[in-house]
């Protein structure tokens, strides 16, 4: 299967994934709006989420995947079997330990750590420590579905992991449509929305073993103990975390400063699910497929393919990432009007989400070439020094949000974010290329400008054609006409820019195609890997 074709796999089970994420939104949007108890629920499903990305995702798909695929690699699928069941065993102990703790300790964590803003109003204050409670077993399903999910990418198959996140919004959108029927209050809604997240762990659980199971792995339980492997993923796990959920820490931290406004939690929590969709469908695409490609290439001393899977994720990374940055930047508040701007989101709300969006769009692309940047360095099982940037972008964000937040608001906190990004992946792509893990080829820096280029032509036709249809994309010009307008604008800015850049010598066509028929060498090569020509 081709490097596009895999990215592809997880890419479309990410974008379904993330669709189905609008809906919920747009749900939540139209409930609770920007009120108390939408900033109560996001705040306490931030706090699971954050540790699921911090202990889960990237510390396993950092770690445990290397020393998986090596595991297959030296001893088998018996060997395999036998250190997914000794870390396994570990990880659920953990996680039984850290559960307990955060439940008892939650007033606290929540006056202290998470909104500090919030204790000068009791009953937000006691909302948001209830539903974090609901929520917070959330952590343990999915970071054990996390490290199967990680099996699984190092046996190829990507679906199952990819897709499951998808029954997270099946059910919350359930449990609103349950709220709409039963006319249930605001209070009630998100107290719905908390046991349904609590659900959604288990049902992706369920979903991953299954897969699992199927893959050939029945993975039993075996008494906690640290063998020679497990000591070495704790080792290589404890920076690869901080590492992999850098983006959380910045959001966990700015969830803290925002909560000292009324609202500013929920536009921010909005306006991220906007740039999540970009994110999500390429960033984490690539990083699931770059990981364990990469760190079979390297295990058998394969550079040329090392080299050449590191230059093609990047440049379809800005393929795909370039337009959408562009779009955010001039578009954002037709979208946010048309997908959100009603019942308790009113227009001043869609005004400041659109402006926090537009700020995250400049920071789109950072934000997922450091999703192709890391796996250079966690295939070689260095977490090390992409922990040490992660360190280093967290002190640039906080600085800049404690200066920001003041004078501009929450458009303070993602211009913060945003740096922030920018520093790190700046970091680690010039430690890439100063130790020579990075052999880039000329073909890539040669298209990088044309691709800017396309992306700069298509925002502009964008923006000049939206001040044009303005009357259709208003408020007053009705749902329909809204999104109709607005979907023929996208469309037509897709034709733009898709035209340009192939136009242009941005990318090739032809090894578009080529790269979507299943090859019948193992390895990769230039050639036929190449999205451009």
């Amino acid at each position: 299967m081709s490097l596009l074709k895999k990215f592809a796999t997880v890419a479309s089970g990410t974008l379904m994934s993330r669709i189905f994420g609008f809906t919920r939104e747009m749900l939540m949007a139209a409930f609770l709006g920007t009120g108390p108890v939408a900033d109560a629920f996001n705040t306490a499903f931030r706090f699971p989420n954050t540790f699921r990305r911090l202990f889960a995702e990237g510390a396993f798909n950092a770690a445990f995947v290397p020393l998986f695929a090596k595991e297959i690699e030296q001893n088998g699928m018996d060997g395999a079997k036998r250190f997914s069941e000794e870390v396994f065993g570990v990880l659920f102990t953990i996680l039984l330990g850290l559960t307990i703790a955060m439940e008892l300790s939650m007033p606290f964590l929540v006056s202290t750590v998470i909104a500090p803003g919030f204790t000068s109003d009791p009953v937000k204050f006691e909302n948001t420590v209830n539903l974090a409670m609901i929520m917070f077993p959330y952590l343990a399903c999915m970071s054990l579905a996390a490290m199967m999910g990680g099996m699984l990418n190092s046996l190829h198959k990507y679906f199952a992991a990819a897709i499951a996140p998808v029954f997270l919004n099946f059910i919350l959108i359930g449990a609103l449509l349950l709220a709409w029927a039963q006319n249930y209050d605001p209070l009630q809604i998100g107290y719905a929305l908390s046991w349904g997240v609590m659900a959604a762990g288990v049902v992706q659980l369920a979903i991953v073993w299954f897969a699992v199971r199927r893959a050939g792995i029945k993975i039993g339980f075996r008494r906690p103990k640290l063998t020679p492997n497990v000591r070495r993923l704790l080792v290589l796990a404890l920076p690869a975390a901080i590492t992999g959920g850098i983006t959380q820490i910045n959001l966990l931290i700015n969830t803290n400063i925002a909560s000292g406004s009324a609202g500013a939690v929920s536009s921010l929590v909005y306006a991220d699910r906007f740039y999540q969709l970009p994110l999500g469908v390429v960033g984490i695409a690539v990083a699931t497929v770059l990981l364990p490609e990469l760190s079979r290439a390297l295990r058998g001393g394969h550079m040329q393919e090392a080299g050449n899977l590191q230059n093609r994720s990047v440049e379809f990374t800005l393929f795909l990432t370039l337009p959408a940055a562009a779009a955010l930047l001039v578009f954002s508040e037709p979208l946010v009007r048309l997908l959100f701007e009603r019942g308790q989101f009113g227009p001043e709300s869609t005004l400041i989400v659109s402006q926090i969006l537009a700020v995250y769009g400049l920071g789109l692309p950072a934000f997922v070439l450091i999703k192709a940047f890391i796996p250079g360095f966690f295939a070689r099982e260095d977490t090390r020094t992409p922990m040490i940037f992660a360190g280093i972008s967290v002190v640039v964000n906080v600085t800049l949000a404690l200066i920001l937040f003041p004078r501009l608001g929450p458009t303070g906190i993602a211009t913060a974010e945003i740096t922030a990004g920018w520093v790190n992946a700046i970091l680690l792509l010039s430690v890439l290329i100063w130790r020579k893990h990075w052999d880039y080829d000329a073909g890539l820096i040669r298209r990088i400008p044309r691709l800017i280029i396309a992306a700069a032509i298509m925002a502009a036709a964008l923006y000049f054609s939206a001040q044009y249809f303005e009357t259709y994309l208003s408020r007053q010009a009705g749902l329909l006409v809204q999104a109709t307008t607005l979907g023929l604008l996208v469309i037509g800015s897709m034709i733009v820019y898709f035209a340009t850049v192939f136009a242009i010598g941005g990318a090739s066509l032809s090894a578009l195609k080529g790269n979507m028929r299943r090859r019948k060498k193992a390895a990769a090569t230039p050639e036929n890997t190449d999205i451009s020509a």
